[in-house]
């Protein structure tokens, strides 16, 4: 269990509301990169869909439309146990196919011309409503008051628990492969499970960076190092940051919600802006091509680099959730809780701290 912030712990146990995904309960809402332009080669179709992956849908679309899979454009993919709304594109000579097209779980809403293919990625975020249900009247006043402080620090940016599988142990056929105990011929399925190896390892850095923000609210910044065996000096000058995420020196940040990479040189200054979200702190996702942090940041971060022959990247470490509203309705024990993430971000990582805890 990765521990979060100290006061939001006693939370665990109290904020037993339930919460079980399902498109009554769950929905997802896809919002594009850019508006289309109308014209174009290419028809961009805005799908609502339910109990299926986007895989699922892609597979269905492409069987009625006699085309390959990968000739549908999607910009990523939705979950399964919701009722989601997104875009994807097909050449527009397709049209009259779609005339006919119907199915339980599929529905076209909306179709317009565009010049381009959907591509992976080409969205801005999405826009979750949740549905929580048995909260009482007490448990209300607490999701009220940990969606403040979320609104106030935002939200570690956790890879969510359907990366791992259903069991939680994709990560662990990734790591078998990398180390030769595991052959895999198939490509996709070979990839797949390596980037479940290294968000294994970025969700334990983020893990051990929450310890040492959580350590350094009750402790100096010396007995934080001293817990943590990290050189004297490493933490210094972070205890004094206001945000609960605290900026190290030599931490890689990115401009938020999205731009360029650069080194946390003028703590004071770059912790300003973090806490007025023009940027945030980025994680390592292991492998080539990828720059590492340096100077105290990769005092911790190294622990958690391994050799891997896939590209790796950066993560946003910490984010913040927009357009949050909470509402409660008392006669059903029902809290409404709406809010939009940037894209790459898990529902789930809001839902965690709501409750308290991360399993």
């Amino acid at each position: 269990m990765s521990k979060l912030p100290r006061w939001l712990m006693p939370l665990a146990h109290k904020n037993a509301f339930i919460f079980n995904p399902s498109p009554r309960d769950f929905t997802v809402e896809e919002i594009p990169l850019y508006d289309f332009s109308g014209e174009g080669e290419h028809l961009a179709l805005k799908i609502r869909k339910k109990e299926l992956t986007t895989w699922e849908m892609l597979g269905v679309l492409s069987d009625h439309l006699g085309i390959r899979q990968r000739d549908i454009g999607y910009a990523g993919l939705k979950d399964k146990h919701a009722m989601t709304i997104q875009y994807i594109s097909i050449m527009a000579t397709h049209a009259p196919k779609l005339e006919d097209f119907t199915h339980p779980q599929i529905k076209i809403l909306d179709r317009i011309r565009h010049n381009n293919k959907i591509r992976i990625g080409h969205l801005k975020g999405n826009r979750f409503h949740l549905r929580f249900k048995k909260v009482l009247g007490v448990q209300k006043e607490m999701l009220d008051s940990v969606l403040a402080w979320i609104k106030m620090h935002g939200v570690p940016n956790y890879f969510g628990h359907q990366r791992f599988g259903m069991y939680g142990d994709n990560w662990q056929e990734g790591q078998k492969i990398l180390s030769g105990e595991l052959k895999m011929r198939d490509r996709k399925n070979r990839a797949f499970l390596i980037s479940a190896y290294q968000s294994y390892l970025f969700n334990n850095w983020l893990s051990k960076r929450i310890e040492l923000c959580r350590l350094l609210e009750e402790f100096s910044e010396r007995e934080a190092e001293e817990v943590l065996k990290l050189p004297e000096g490493t933490l210094a000058g972070s205890k004094k940051q206001k945000n609960f995420f605290k900026i190290l020196e030599g931490d890689l940040l990115m401009h938020y919600p999205y731009g360029r990479i650069f080194y946390a040189e003028e703590l004071p200054k770059e912790a300003e802006r973090f806490a007025e979200r023009d940027l945030s702190v980025t994680g390592l996702i292991p492998g080539k091509k990828v720059k590492l942090a340096e100077g105290a940041a990769r005092e911790i971060e190294q622990a958690f680099d391994e050799e891997i022959r896939e590209n790796g990247s950066r993560r946003y470490a910490w984010i913040f959730p927009t357009e949050i509203k909470g509402k409660y309705i008392p006669e059903k024990a029902h809290y409404e809780l709406g809010f939009f993430l940037p894209k790459g971000c898990y529902a789930t990582n809001v839902v965690d701290l709501l409750r308290g805890y991360r399993e």
